[in-house]
């Protein structure tokens, strides 16, 4: 079990810890006047955007549609009206030419469109050069600004002019353009509401979300870490959600790793440091040389003890705050595990330590991080080292497509409801705490980390030499 830390000591790690996740979170929040107003403010720059981009668009499809369709309904307008200009120019021809202006009077109140004659010499002002070359080739042009059609009598200097077509003795034509104007206007209204009623609909959930993912991030800037954004009703930001929320666990896991390491770390360093300066009172009072060595050692050890625990803490802070990429590769894992027991044999000093892979294939290859295993492995050993009475035995075994490294010692166990609570940080029983075999509580929770990295896990049972039995189990790829 972990030792007592002191309130305060708790309290200020985890003040330190809030402050620093706050200020990591420190976001600046546009303080908005309402929901309501933003809301609506919202969706009108959204509907005003949209809309004048669809308008816009349309407009432009429809210059464009028309621009292309200007030679088709030009060419429908010459036949259609080729047959009248014929009829008129003949029965012209057949009048003298000083009576054609009389002429075409008469005929111009006969029709619903204005009839009228001109020189040739004052349309070069009037009409592009494509329209006139198409007048002089004897061609009809047609003049769009002004809806007139333009027909050269013959090979005389007059041009027959018939138009404007929208004249006022022809009302149909005359109200044909503010009738497809209102039209068209209705139109673009109905458009223009149907869209803002589905753009509101589908604006208001957005807004939703954005508001729940506002307030969370206010929460969490203001250190509420509980604080997690609700299922987003639009697909559109529920990635976004998912996001806040798992990055709102991470920052909570990694502030408690903090307040952990710190509250632990802390207590852990008391011992050491009072030893040595206990050691060093006495190093002052007194003149034995034998006394002084012993002080002197004493002192050694607790430099190594706090090495130690600065190296092992390094360790399992750099695996709770961002699990390192495993870089497998094969190895056969015989001849690995005994090299890794052998590297640790001479501190087990007198016990016996013994290696078993007789249920093993001589050629198993395993793939696995040459870098990490070895730490979850030492540590077992070193565990089984400080409790062990005279016997160690390792083990492996090849179960179905899952590999298992056992770790027995013939100490004096782990009370089943225990099994589990050790390899959390921190944590040992209660008999571990003299000087002898006193950890820290870190190597079981580094050996789990480095487990988890490879798809495994670690665990504790009873051993059938008596003691404890530590397992390694992760999945075999050969």
């Amino acid at each position: 079990m972990t030792g007592t830390e002191s309130p305060s000591g708790d309290a200020g790690a985890k003040e330190r810890s809030q402050g620093l996740a706050r200020s990591l979170f420190r976001v600046s929040l546009p303080r908005w006047r309402g929901g309501r107003y933003s809301l609506s403010k919202l969706f009108f720059n959204f509907y005003l955007l949209a809309m004048g981009s669809f308008v816009a668009i349309a407009f432009t499809a429809d210059f464009v549609i028309s621009t292309a369709q200007r030679g088709i309904t030009d060419d429908y307008a010459r036949r259609f009206m080729r047959g009248t200009i014929t009829l008129i120019e003949d029965e012209l021809f057949r009048q003298p030419r000083s009576s054609w202006p009389r002429k075409i009077k008469d005929l111009d109140e006969k029709f619903s469109y204005r009839l009228d004659i001109t020189e040739r010499i004052k349309l070069d002002r009037t009409l592009t050069p494509l329209q006139v070359e198409k007048l002089d080739a004897g061609d009809i042009a047609i003049d769009h600004d002004g809806d007139i059609m333009y027909h050269r009598l013959g090979t005389s200097s007059q041009v027959l002019v018939v138009g404007p077509l929208a004249s006022s003795r022809n009302p149909e034509l005359k109200d044909r353009l503010p009738l497809e104007l209102r039209l068209r206007l209705l139109t673009w209204s109905l458009t223009g509401l149907i869209f803002g009623v589905a753009l509101w609909f589908w604006v208001r959930p957005v807004w939703r979300d954005l508001e729940s993912l506002r307030q969370t991030a206010r929460d969490l800037g203001d250190g509420d870490f509980e604080a997690r954004s609700p299922p987003a009703r639009s697909q559109l930001f529920a990635p976004l959600s998912d996001t806040m929320n798992s990055m709102a666990e991470r920052v909570q896991q990694l502030l408690a790793t903090h307040r952990e390491l710190a509250c632990g770390i802390s207590h852990e360093l008391r011992t050491p440091i009072a030893r040595m300066r206990f050691a060093l009172e006495m190093l002052s009072e007194t003149e034995e040389r034998e006394e002084r060595e012993r002080l002197w050692a004493m002192m050694e050890d607790d430099l190594d003890e706090l090495d130690h625990l600065i190296d092992t803490s390094l360790t399992y802070a750099r695996f709770e705050r961002e699990a390192p990429e495993p870089h497998f590769s094969s190895v056969n894992f015989c001849e690995w595990l005994m090299d890794e027991v052998d590297s640790v044999r001479l501190l087990g000093r007198k016990l016996n330590v013994a290696v078993d892979t007789d249920n093993l294939p001589e050629s198993l290859n395993i793939d696995l991080d040459r870098k990490a295993m070895p730490y979850a492995l030492r540590n077992l050993l070193r565990n089984a080292f400080k409790y062990a009475s005279k016997e160690i035995k390792v083990s492996a075994e090849l179960v179905g497509d899952r590999i298992r490294i056992h770790v027995d010692d013939d100490g004096i166990g782990i009370p089943p409801e225990e099994r589990e609570h050790i390899f959390s940080a921190f944590t040992r029983l209660d008999r571990s705490r003299d000087r002898a075999t006193g950890g820290y509580g870190l190597g079981l929770a580094i050996a789990r980390r480095v487990l988890e990295l490879h798809g495994g896990t670690a665990t504790a049972d009873a051993a059938p030499l008596g003691g404890a039995r530590f397992t390694l189990d992760w999945k075999a790829h050969q």
